[in-house]
């Protein structure tokens, strides 16, 4: 009676990791340990189970487009210029601490959104919050957004990220309102948070999507200036993936 009753405060309290080890500590043979290494474990349990909730409320948050993306499975061997040592460098997360950007370009289907889905799952799971986005998309949400008066709300929900990520930048040039907006979300990230950009368009030739050259001049500085730059070449993975299993598999 006395088990049952703590177990029903433990729920309560949704110590919920303690818990399960409990029940296997008075299942179990755990004779042969003291009472400080029993509680010691009691805690660790309870501490892992809290990270792995946190883990799984945060990448729920960032709403991946690739949720199977990590570092661990990253394939080097397709050649496409992707440096294995510059990723494992990227994959310390100082980057994120340090509040800098990633930008990732290349044709597509060379792996720039995987790319960009595992880096900033590496950082969720260092304990950074993220927010996954494609740019039209985004427009379409900032749109959406000023005209029903919470244009400031997302604003604020942009800048509280501490990766964003903003994939297919440059498919389309930006009206001089789009400009304005984006420059507006990324001004408040500016020295507080990190940005990850992934692109078909090279660096090179984004000047010339953003029709105001004054916001673009700013724009840019502030994206491009502090940014690790990861620049894919070569064919499709995708079409690659489709002749080994001779399925059909189409590229976006």
């Amino acid at each position: 009676m006395m088990t049952e009753e703590t177990f029903q405060k433990l729920s309560a309290m949704r110590l919920f990791g303690l818990a399960r080890a409990l029940e296997e500590q008075l299942k179990g043979e755990f004779g042969n340990l003291s009472f400080d290494e029993r509680v010691g474990m009691l805690v660790d349990r309870e501490w892992t189970d809290r990270e792995a909730r946190r883990l799984t409320r945060r990448l729920q948050q960032a709403k991946l487009r690739d949720r199977t993306a990590t570092i661990e499975d990253i394939d080097y061997r397709h050649p496409r210029g992707l440096d294995r040592s510059v990723v494992q460098r990227l994959s310390t997360c100082q980057w994120v601490e340090k509040y800098q950007n990633v930008i990732i370009t290349g044709p597509t289907g060379c792996g720039k959104t995987y790319l960009a889905c595992a880096l900033t799952q590496k950082a969720c799971r260092a304990g950074h919050t993220a927010m996954y986005r494609r740019v039209p998309r985004l427009l379409h949400e900032i749109g959406m957004a000023k005209a029903d008066g919470s244009f400031t709300r997302l604003l604020g929900r942009l800048a509280k990220a501490e990766v964003l990520v903003l994939d297919d930048w440059g498919l389309a040039p930006l009206s001089a309102a789009e400009c304005r907006d984006l420059h507006e979300a990324l001004e408040d990230r500016h020295g507080a948070a990190a940005t990850i950009v992934a692109s078909q368009m090279p660096v090179k030739v984004w000047h010339k999507l953003l029709v105001e050259p004054s916001i673009a001049d700013a724009f840019l500085d502030r994206l491009v200036h502090t940014a690790h730059k990861l620049t894919l070449t070569g064919g499709s993975m995708r079409k690659k993936r489709s002749d080994l299993t001779g399925e059909e598999v189409s590229a976006s």
